[in-house]
């Protein structure tokens, strides 16, 4: 068995896979909503990592999980992904060059982060030749009270990685390069995955938190009424006389421009083509018009991620959980990983 675990701002989700089958199999997924009033990085109170491990423990015993050995996610935005670039050395040089060079690269000391790099391709016909090198780094310190707040309830971390990390694994698709959209609720991330690899990542603070808050400023209402709106009439013109498309399509407008800055800045680093697909998930993903939005803009195929795509699922448990299943993205590609 093999076990992912995603702790989201307003929701936790669990997805546990059999390994006995050829394909991995679905052995029991859930969800519950949880709203972290402080983020974990910024946890103090021995209380609030108490609550928090209590609620993971419910939700483990009603979904049957039946592992305690766990792997989690970082937030993308508590986390530091780069492209390094070195000339055609062979492993054991790269990984020297790498811990070398990362202080150069990240925002924190290298003495208090954790620090792993995976190299993605050797372009040894290109002008100069280069390996092309992904750095992932993040604070100890945060890894830590992760695997605090898991031994509270007796499981064991048997592996840690980023979110873009886990949804390159269940929603990219093999020998293709794509653009993966996560709009969640305080952030939207952004990467590129080629061959199912993570290639580049980035997280902005735009999201649907963000797109509520234009609603209910442009319509003068509550953001709980906001955010009903949000969802109901999303980005379409012809509902609600398109005032709730109106206030968000400068928020959303953002978000497309900063989805261009990713293609181009992708291309000029690594001389990579640009991603033939989009795909959307996370929670905001379903908001009427974003596809339709993001087709136009962008003049790309965009299409909603299905992370069970990858896994055996019997018929009744894949339609109950086809409605939700956007917000499995990270913790399917967690349990894929086989720790």
């Amino acid at each position: 068995m093999s076990v992912g675990l995603d702790i989201g701002t307003k929701t936790i989700k669990v997805v546990e896979l059999s390994k006995d089958a050829k394909k991995p199999a679905l052995k029991s997924a859930g969800a519950i909503s949880y709203t972290l009033k402080t983020s974990i990085d910024k946890m103090q109170d021995e209380k609030e990592l108490a609550d928090l491990a209590q609620s993971i423990r419910k939700l483990l015993k009603d979904s049957k999980i039946s592992s305690r050995k766990i792997s989690i996610s970082i937030p993308e935005s508590l986390a530091y992904t780069r492209i390094m670039k070195f000339p055609l050395l062979n492993d054991q040089e790269i990984a020297s060059a790498v811990k070398w060079e990362a202080e150069e690269y990240i925002p924190i000391p290298v003495k208090d982060a954790i620090i792993e790099h995976k190299i993605l391709e050797r372009q040894e016909v290109g002008n100069p030749p280069q390996v092309i090198v992904l750095l992932v780094a993040v604070l100890r310190e945060l890894v830590e009270k992760y695997i605090k707040i898991l031994s509270l309830i007796n499981l064991e971390v048997v592996g840690v990685e980023t979110e873009l990390m886990s949804m390159a694994r269940s929603l990219a698709v093999p020998e293709k390069t794509v653009l993966i959209l996560d709009i969640g609720s305080v952030s939207t991330n952004i990467a590129i995955a080629k061959n199912e690899e993570l290639f580049f990542s980035r997280s902005i603070p735009t999201a649907g938190d963000a797109f509520t808050r234009a609603v209910a400023q442009s319509l003068g209402v509550s953001m709980e009424q906001a955010d009903q709106y949000k969802r109901t009439y999303g980005l379409t013109e012809k509902q609600l006389e398109g005032k709730v498309g109106k206030a968000l399509l400068p928020i959303f407008g953002a978000v497309i421009e900063d989805v261009r800055k990713t293609i181009h800045y992708y291309q000029m680093e690594t001389k990579g083509e640009a991603p033939a697909t989009i795909i959307l998930t996370g929670g905001t993903s379903g908001m009427p018009g974003v596809a339709s939005a993001l087709t136009k803009a962008l003049n790309t195929e965009v299409v909603i991620g299905n992370p069970f795509a990858k896994v055996e699922v019997e018929p009744e448990a894949a339609k109950n959980l086809a409605p939700y299943s956007p917000l499995y993205s990270v913790a399917l590609g967690l349990a894929l990983r086989g720790d």
